[in-house]
């Protein structure tokens, strides 16, 4: 599927000012810029690119922060992005042919704050919640392999788990 511009950018609210940012680190705005249309996402957000159906929740990483589920032709993908567990991510997740997860090795942040992210036997335990029929694990901590992140995510999913190394691909539906 090839875009033309501008391309949708969706991202949390106050995004376009942030790339802004990003691209120039001045107040000027960047002339790339005019190659996407920015969209700020909020809960519930649905759009439709090309043939996929986009639907975002706000889930939990102690400032915005949105999972995305992508469907298309029968077929579902959730991505949780960085998220502690929470029942919005269990929501859009319900029944997907695959959940895309982060399996940190901890997730407790230092200074007691609320934990950000999801451990592997927690991305388990959403799979299952969610009745996901794949489990697909990211963003593995640098204290763990991901081996042992897959198998800490098996004592509590009973599907098919898989990693997502660098350049892998994967089938969905």
């Amino acid at each position: 599927m090839r875009l033309a511009a501008p391309i949708p950018l969706y991202g949390p609210p106050g995004i376009a000012d942030r790339l802004a940012h990003f691209l120039t680190n001045t107040s000027t705005r960047s002339p790339i810029e005019s190659a996407f249309a920015v969209h700020d996402l909020h809960d519930g957000h649905r759009a439709r690119v090309g043939p996929l159906t986009l639907t975002s929740r706000a889930v939990a990483h102690g400032m915005p922060a949105f999972a995305v589920r992508v469907e298309a032709a029968g077929a579902s993908l959730v991505y949780s992005g960085d998220t502690a567990p929470c029942a919005n991510l269990t929501t859009l997740a319900d029944g997907c042919d695959a959940l895309l997860c982060e399996a940190e090795s901890a997730h407790a942040p230092a200074g007691g704050e609320p934990p950000v992210h999801h451990t592997p036997e927690e991305a388990g335990d959403t799979a299952t919640a969610a009745r996901a029929r794949r489990l697909i694990i990211t963003h593995v901590g640098r204290f763990l392999s991901p081996e042992q992140a897959m198998a800490r995510a098996a004592t509590r999913f009973s599907g098919r788990i898989d990693y997502a190394a660098a350049g892998s691909s994967f089938s969905i539906g």
